[in-house]
């Protein structure tokens, strides 16, 4: 390399010095000095390992220009207004709920369908009795059929022949008394108590008929007469503790339900519309002389039972048995380990506990 004299350096510095740094030096190892900032192109990031791979990568420069504006932003860009989060979160909200009911709705009918072969081991009414609760289940072809005639007569007379769980037209009859306060002209189905004691409590609110009379609907979809009927028996209450007529009858009578007679199975329905107002008397009978004082309002409903059903009785027989199924007589039946020929081990102890043996 020629020498170059000093006056010129400058110029051959910001010749030489073009695009190195001041760590650089000259090929004849003189230090190059800091002729100031170099203007120059700035430096973009490569695109690949490659040495001269700078600037977006060919496919990405070709499509650049058809992106949609604002496509790839951040997270933070793509925020939504504050104004549009409330009704995101309602809508969650919404889902969820939906999901619940759902899960619910389809919980509820397995309930139900499984009602057609299994015996509930309690019900609601049976778990909100600070009493306690004495039920064993007996198959309704071991019941004795003067009992369920009583029972048909006098709590739901068009079971077997009434489509559904209720009459509409009954049922809207029944809501316009509850509203101006009048006696309810007709009461309950068998359906609509099934449901209740099942399901629900002793609330009188037009909210809990109208959710038992829609129960009472469902249920009665998915099971039959016969069997509508083999739940109410061994479900219903008898007593202050008392549920089914396999207790009851033994309680009371020290009978067991298939053989109970018109007078014994007259009496046991006259307890449904009271029961908690009767005890068992010495030696067996009921004795409405209890400690509430209210026995009056037991005793009156089974007098009217006394009055009403046997006449029902006399004139259709057991026909309305069977027209809802049930063929044959209790005492036909072939003895098995569920029929309540003899008495639970919970009545005794209770009956012994009274000292009314």
């Amino acid at each position: 390399m020629p020498h170059v004299p000093p006056d010129r350096w400058p110029a051959a510095r910001s010749r030489r010095s073009r695009g190195r740094t001041s760590s650089d030096r000259y090929d004849d190892g003189r230090p190059a000095q800091d002729d100031g900032p170099v203007l120059s192109r700035p430096v973009q990031e490569p695109w690949h390992d490659g040495a001269h791979g700078y600037g977006a990568p060919p496919g990405e420069q070709r499509w650049n220009r058809f992106r949609r504006p604002g496509a790839g932003r951040s997270d933070r860009d793509e925020r939504r207004p504050e104004a549009d989060r409330p009704s995101r979160s309602r809508r969650t909200l919404g889902r969820r709920v939906a999901r619940v009911l759902a899960v619910g709705l389809v919980a509820q009918a397995l309930v139900m369908v499984s009602l057609r072969w299994v015996d509930p081991p309690t019900t609601a009414f049976m778990a909100a009795n600070p009493a306690g609760a004495i039920q064993q289940s007996v198959p309704v072809e071991h019941v004795s059929r003067n009992f369920l005639a009583a029972v048909i007569a006098h709590e739901d007379a068009e079971l077997p022949y009434r489509a559904g769980a209720v009459s509409w037209e009954a049922m809207w009859d029944r809501a316009q008394a509850h509203l101006a306060g009048r006696e309810d002209p007709s009461g309950s189905t068998i359906p609509q108590q099934v449901a209740k004691n099942l399901f629900l409590n002793q609330e009188m609110s037009a909210w809990r008929k109208a959710l038992e009379a829609g129960l009472a609907a469902e249920l009665a979809l998915v099971v039959d007469d016969r069997r509508m009927l083999e739940l109410y028996v061994n479900h219903a209450q008898f007593g202050p503790a008392l549920y089914g007529v396999c207790a009851a009858s033994w309680y009371y009578f020290d009978t067991p339900p298939q053989e109970l007679p018109v007078d014994q199975a007259v009496q046991l329905v006259g307890l449904l519309p009271s029961p908690g107002h009767v005890q068992r008397a010495p030696g067996g009978g009921l004795d409405f002389d209890v400690a509430d004082g209210k026995g009056w309002l037991s005793r009156s409903h089974v007098v009217n039972a006394q009055n009403r059903v046997p006449r029902h009785i006399e004139r259709l027989g057991f026909q309305p048995v069977e027209d809802a199924g049930i063929t044959g007589l209790a005492s036909e039946q072939p003895a098995s380990g569920d029929d309540c020929s003899t008495r639970p081990d919970a009545v005794t102890e209770l009956i012994a506990a009274e000292g009314t043996a």
